[in-house]
C-alpha cells in the first residue's frame, strides 16, 4: 500500500492570484481533476496523499505556474489540459505546448491546445508538404491558417492560397447560377471564417483583390505552378486520387502545402477512392513530407464533439467486425426521460 506523504510549495506572491483563477475556480477544478488533497494558506501550497498523487500535483503547479510566469492567462481549459497531458505520462511539457503563440489580433492568440497539435505545428515549421488527418474540431484547417499568416506576415512567402474540392457542385460550378464569388462561396466559407478571426476584415477583400490572398475551388488550381507561396487544401478527404496527385504536383520553389482532411467523412461517390488516403499510401516515408494523425483527444470545440467522435468510431468498428446492424440494436445508455406523461 502506497504511504501517504504531504509536500509545501512555496508561491511568488504575485502568482497566487493569477494560478487560483477568478474565485479560485483553477483550485477547485484542480481539486477535482487531482488525488492529492490540496490547502492554500496564504501563498503556500500544501499537497497531502499518496506519493504518486503528490508528485504528479507538483508537476501540475509547476507548469501552472510556468504558464503564469509567461504572462499568460491561466484559463479552465489551460488548467484540464495541463493535468491530462501530465496524467496521460507525456515527455512534453505543457507550459511549452500551451505557450506557443502562433499568430494574434486584438489581443486573441492562436496557439495549440494539445501535445499532437503543436506536433501539427511544428512539423508545419519542419516539413515541406504535411498531412493533417483527423476528426471534426482538432484545430487541422485552423492551424494551418493560423500558420499561413504568420508566414505571410513574417514575410516568408507572398501569398496564400487555400482551395478545397467543392463535390456538392461536383465541381461543375458553370451551372451553378451567379457570379463565380457567389457559386464558390457556399464552399468556402469555412475558410473565410478562419481568415476573419487571424486578420483585420477589412484588410481581407484587398489582399484578396491584390492577389495575396486567394480562395478558390480545387478544379482552377490545374495547370498551375504555385511559387513562394503557402498552400492549403482543406476537405482532402473529397478528393479523387487523379485530383489529389494534381494539386500535390502544383508546389514550387518556395512554397509549403498542407493538406487537412477526415478519412471518416468522405462524399466521394460509392467506390470512388479517397485521394487523401491513397496519397498516405503512396507518399509514406518521403523525406520532407509528413503525416500528423490527430484524435478525439485533440478536438478543442464543446466537449460533446469528443465523445460523438468516440461514439462513431466505435459503431463502425462495431459493423467492421460483425457487419452491419440496424442502429438501434443492442443495449445503451439513456439519459433522463422527457416524455410527456400519458393522458
Amino acid at each position: 500500500m502506497e504511504r501517504s506523504v504531504r509536500s509545501s510549495v512555496q508561491l511568488p506572491p504575485h502568482t497566487v492570484l493569477p494560478l487560483l483563477g477568478s474565485a479560485d475556480e483553477n483550485l477547485r477544478l484542480l481539486e477535482r481533476l487531482l488525488h492529492a488533497d490540496i490547502h492554500v494558506r496564504g501563498n503556500e501550497v500544501t499537497l497531502t496523499g499518496h506519493a504518486s498523487d503528490v508528485a504528479l500535483a507538483e508537476r501540475v503547479l509547476d507548469e501552472l505556474l510556468t504558464i503564469v510566469g509567461r504572462d499568460q492567462a491561466l484559463t479552465l481549459d489551460a488548467v484540464e489540459r495541463s493535468v491530462a497531458m501530465l496524467t496521460e505520462g507525456t515527455h512534453d511539457s505543457p507550459a511549452e505546448v500551451l505557450s506557443l503563440d502562433i499568430v494574434s489580433r486584438r489581443g486573441k492568440t492562436i496557439r495549440p491546445k494539445t501535445v499532437n497539435q503543436k506536433t501539427y505545428v511544428d512539423a508545419i515549421d519542419e516539413s515541406t508538404i504535411v498531412f493533417g488527418v483527423g476528426p471534426a474540431g482538432t484545430g487541422k484547417t485552423y492551424l494551418a491558417m493560423a500558420k499561413a499568416v504568420q508566414a505571410l506576415q513574417a514575410k516568408n512567402v507572398t501569398r496564400i492560397i487555400l482551395t478545397r474540392p467543392a463535390v456538392e457542385a461536383g465541381e461543375r460550378l458553370g451551372f451553378l447560377p451567379g457570379t463565380l464569388n457567389e457559386k464558390i462561396d457556399p464552399y468556402l466559407r469555412p475558410l473565410y471564417d478562419a481568415l476573419h478571426d487571424m486578420l483585420d476584415p477589412a484588410a481581407i477583400p484587398k489582399l484578396m483583390q491584390a492577389g495575396v490572398i486567394e480562395v478558390a475551388p480545387l478544379a482552377y488550381m490545374r495547370g498551375r505552378t504555385l511559387n513562394d507561396a503557402f498552400i492549403i487544401l482543406d476537405e482532402a478527404q473529397n478528393t479523387t486520387p487523379e485530383q489529389m496527385k494534381m494539386f500535390l504536383t502544383r508546389l514550387g520553389f518556395g512554397s509549403k502545402i498542407v493538406v487537412t482532411g477526415d478519412v471518416t467523412q468522405v462524399d466521394l461517390p460509392s467506390g470512388t477512392r479517397s485521394g487523401l488516403h491513397v496519397a498516405s499510401e503512396i507518399l509514406d516515408g518521403i523525406d520532407g513530407i509528413a503525416r500528423i494523425h490527430l484524435t478525439s483527444k485533440d478536438v478543442v470545440r464543446h466537449r460533446l464533439v469528443s465523445d460523438i467522435v468516440d461514439a462513431y468510431a466505435r459503431f463502425e468498428d462495431a459493423e467492421r467486425s460483425t457487419g452491419p446492424r440496424p442502429v438501434g440494436d443492442g443495449p445503451r445508455r439513456r439519459g433522463p426521460d422527457h416524455r410527456l406523461p400519458r393522458r
